[in-house]
């Protein structure tokens, strides 16, 4: 059989004595930047001008108050939903099934909003919208404690159990738009009825999409730095998700952890599939979200597994999102140039993470050649 031959790199990979630390919250900057380098490569292979693809990709959607606004609309279910994820990954619970969670939520809140929005005004809209804001908590919370159940029970692999639910979920969804909560004078097209004003949520701007959900995500992050860092049960996930035997010498219960990291993980994409079906959308339809749950594990990635940090991650996915839009109505390009984007930054942040314990190390043209 013929080898191949042997091509010398000039640099290779040395462990580091520990960590850095350093480069531990640099490397989502690489990404970002190679990401971008890479796309204006994607950009000129399509035979389009790199500068004005990035451009129109990165400049435009942040171009005025109003684009801004929609920016930050989006960032909205992204960080909630990467607040339970990154919850998740600390304790080491692999949860892939936020976007299940996120249409659970939605199911369920918009069931609530038609409950009572139905012109007999039994209770105001404020408190209604609160009532569908625990229901989508709990919606979420229940499709999530699905995947702990089989877990704990089963020793179901919660990675495919929670990426499964998902298509459930959406089919759950097509059932529901299309039987319990379709509007009967909707020209049987398959969605609810279009909510009364006063059961959406208020806007935080006149003139502006920008709606209350989004201060609730701030103080959510805010809670969520103080969960993590300054509480024992927040260490206790940490510790278990870290190291596994240290937890369970100190009497940490990994049945708990697991509990405990799930439920929190699918309350938090269900209040924010509650926000999308009262916000932007209105309504309950049968694409709730364009994969925000999906979406979401990149950002708590991009932002360390930091409830702050998935802040800044949230605004460049969010970033990504519009800018994808953008390149379609103006650059003609097909819509997947979002995916490939959010694709090509979590594929590199993967490879940059491999910094953190390795360094380069360069090496002579002789040493390199032997």
């Amino acid at each position: 059989m013929r080898k191949l031959p042997h091509v010398a790199l000039p640099f290779r990979l040395e462990l580091r004595a520990v960590p850095s630390r350093n480069m531990a919250y640099f490397s989502p900057v690489l990404a970002l930047a190679l990401t971008l380098f890479f796309g204006a490569l994607l950009f000129l292979a399509l035979g389009k001008n790199p500068l004005t693809g990035l451009q129109v990709f990165l400049l435009e959607p942040i171009r005025s108050w109003a684009a801004i606004s929609e920016l930050l609309l989006k960032t909205t279910p992204l960080v909630l939903c990467a607040l339970g994820l990154s919850i998740c990954y600390r304790a080491n619970v692999w949860n892939i099934g936020a976007e299940g969670q996120l249409i659970a939520g939605g199911i369920a809140a918009g069931s609530v909003i038609l409950m009572f929005d139905n012109g007999s005004p039994v209770l105001p809209g404020g408190m209604v919208l609160v009532l569908a804001s625990l229901a989508g908590v709990l919606g979420g919370a229940l499709w999530a404690g699905i995947t702990a159940l089989l877990r704990d029970r089963f020793n179901a692999n919660e990675i495919l159990v929670s990426l499964m639910l998902t298509y459930i979920a959406q089919l759950l969804l097509m059932y529901m738009v299309n039987g319990p909560l379709k509007d009967p004078h909707g020209m049987n097209f398959p969605q609810s009825r279009v909510f009364s004003p006063e059961f959406l949520l208020p806007p935080l701007f006149a003139g502006s999409r920008l709606h209350i959900g989004f201060a609730v995500m701030l103080i959510a992050s805010a809670v969520m730095t103080v969960f993590v860092y300054r509480s024992f049960a927040g260490y206790r996930l940490t510790v278990g998700g870290l190291a596994p035997l240290a937890a369970r010498y100190a009497g940490f219960s990994s049945r708990r952890a697991l509990w405990t990291s799930l439920l929190i993980s699918g309350g938090f994409a269900g209040i924010a599939g509650a926000f999308e079906v009262t916000g932007p959308i209105g309504q309950v339809l049968p694409s709730i979200s364009p994969g925000y749950g999906f979406a979401a594990i990149i950002v708590a990635f991009v932002g360390r597994l930091n409830p702050i940090g998935t802040i800044f991650g949230g605004l460049i996915l969010s970033l990504f999102y519009l800018g994808g839009e953008m390149a379609q109505s103006r650059l003609g390009l097909p819509s997947a140039i979002t995916g490939l984007f959010q694709g090509m930054l979590l594929f590199l942040l993967l490879a940059c993470d491999t910094l953190i314990n390795y360094r380069l190390r360069w090496t002579s043209p002789a040493h390199a050649q032997s």
